[in-house]
């Protein structure tokens, strides 16, 4: 077991300076040596801290307007300073520095800028120079400094601070100094993606992750990097899996592509159930409607407050994962009699619009599908036009399959989907389970409404949907045989759109 490392100087430069009292006093009681400059010194002053200007160690003042203040040998040599080279040592003492054991720097927030402002000057001006250049000074000398690279560190500092000697040890440093590389790695990548305008690359602050309780599999290990808090509340449950993680992000998807009030099951990533209609009870009724079997351990996804009526409802089945944008706390009461039963809170956030997979060891990234089908006059391609209703009825299945796995078919009635075949190899198959699975469970299709993924090479998906009920098909279209399909609606009195988009997922 290593020894802990007395703090005796310490350099704080900081943007944000919330949080940062707790640690000053902290270094107080510790007869801490405090060095700072330019606002972060004017804060510790007005506090009624005793600190030290920079530029009195330096000799040298703040230039070109403050972009130059630390970079300076006398900072620099103090933090990099190898307290078991002997040279080292000669060298600190020949020059007049003193070592520094504690860095503490909170860059300027130069994402969050962007995010604000297209002036180009104003983001330049966030480019932290000399913050970076210390972090990193201080985490290639994790043997004799602890370094604190950002204002969510300040918690364990504190606790570090309450007993140095104890804590303050070369494991725990050197866990810092991965942080602060992890930082600087983060914040050069934000910096990049701006000078670049690439907008393929990642964003997630690879700082925050969880470990799941296992991968897709038992025997699977699996982490999540990034920061479930921003988009979710959780108010009950277990702790998320992998596999929950999947559906839950399928279901959001889903469910944001409706504006009425609308209620969604999922099962591995694909809707089972959903429908729309004047109130949540009655769209939770008629989405359960679809496959009750596959409901059965799903993902339950909606757009209104959750209210006692509808909790009661669901309860009667069991359920993973339950997510809406507001409970009602009589709801919550009988919700929360499943402990494991995951409840999750739905927080506005705004959709990245790049996503990205894991391909042959490499990352694939690609523009999220935000296309929408809309009817219009120069869509419909047959004889016969859709009714008002059954234009309803072909956006909401052209959403529900937008969201379902290639091959896809979707049939719908009424704003309820009546059956669905996803993920098969061929189009016939997907109709034809879509058919089967609708009989199965007593759903009608006569009158209903059909849609696909991808267009349809030949006749044969429009003539057994014709068979089966169906009266108006939505499809983008684009094969060279799109007349085939055209002409037996038209002889067959059937309506059908082509959209022309395509909405593959896989």
């Amino acid at each position: 077991m290593s020894f802990g490392k007395n703090i005796n100087n310490v350099l704080v430069s900081v943007f944000n300076k919330e949080k940062l009292e707790t640690i000053l006093s902290t270094l107080k009681k510790n007869n801490s040596n405090i060095f700072s400059t330019g606002g972060t010194y004017d804060y510790i002053m007005q506090k009624g801290y005793e600190v030290t200007k920079v530029e009195d160690i330096t000799d040298y003042p703040s230039i070109l307007g403050g972009r130059v203040k630390t970079l300076h040998p006398k900072i620099f040599g103090g933090i990099l300073a190898r307290s078991k080279i002997k040279l080292d040592t000669e060298e600190l003492n020949k020059y007049k520095i003193f070592p520094f054991e504690l860095i503490i720097v909170d860059l300027y927030p130069f994402y969050q800028t962007v995010q604000e402002t297209s002036d180009e000057k104003k983001i330049i001006e966030k480019i932290d120079i000399g913050g970076v250049s210390l972090i990193r000074a201080a985490a290639k000398n994790y043997e004799d400094v602890l370094v604190i690279s950002n204002k969510s560190q300040y918690e364990d500092l504190a606790k570090i601070l309450s007993n140095s000697k104890l804590l303050n040890t070369i494991e725990t440093r050197k866990e810092f100094a991965s942080n602060a590389f992890k930082n600087t790695f983060v914040y050069d990548r934000s910096i990049y993606k701006y000078f670049s305008n690439n907008h393929f690359l990642i964003e997630q602050d690879i700082d925050t992750t969880f470990k799941t309780r296992y991968g897709e599999n038992p025997h699977q290990n699996a982490v999540f990097f990034g920061n479930l808090d921003e988009t979710f509340l959780k108010l009950n449950g277990k702790e998320i899996s992998y596999n929950n993680l999947l559906d839950i992000n399928s279901a959001v998807q889903l469910i944001s592509e409706f504006e009425e009030p609308t209620f969604a099951i999922l099962k591995h990533n694909n809707a089972c159930g959903i429908a729309s209609r004047e109130n949540m009870i009655d769209s939770w009724k008629n989405a359960l409607k679809s496959d009750p079997v596959s409901a059965f351990g799903g993902v339950l996804i909606c757009n209104r407050t959750i209210d006692s009526e509808i909790a009661k409802e669901i309860n009667k089945i069991f359920f993973e994962v339950l997510i809406a944008p507001n409970f009602d706390e009589d709801a919550l009461n009988i919700l929360r009699e499943k402990k494991n039963r995951i409840i999750l809170k739905q927080k506005k956030f705004k959709f990245d619009s790049i996503e990205h997979r894991s391909v042959l060891g490499c990352i694939l990234s690609q523009e999220k599908d935000t296309k929408i089908d809309t009817i219009e006059k120069k869509n419909i391609v047959t004889i016969k036009k859709p009714s008002e209703n059954e234009i309803d009825d072909l956006i909401f299945a052209s959403k529900v399959c937008k969201n379902s796995k290639s091959n896809a078919i979707v049939l719908v009635k009424n704003k309820r989907l009546i059956s669905s075949g996803v993920g098969q190899t061929s189009r016939v198959d997907a109709l034809n389970h879509a058919i089967e699975k609708a009989k199965f469970f007593g759903n009608d299709i006569s009158g209903g409404v059909m849609a696909s993924d991808a267009f349809f090479p030949f006749p044969d998906c429009v003539e057994i949907a014709k068979k089966a009920g169906i009266t108006s098909v939505i499809q983008p279209g684009g094969s060279i045989k799109d007349n085939l399909s055209i002409d037996y609606c038209n002889e067959n009195n059937l309506s059908m759109v082509m959209s022309g988009i395509r909405h593959f997922k896989h």
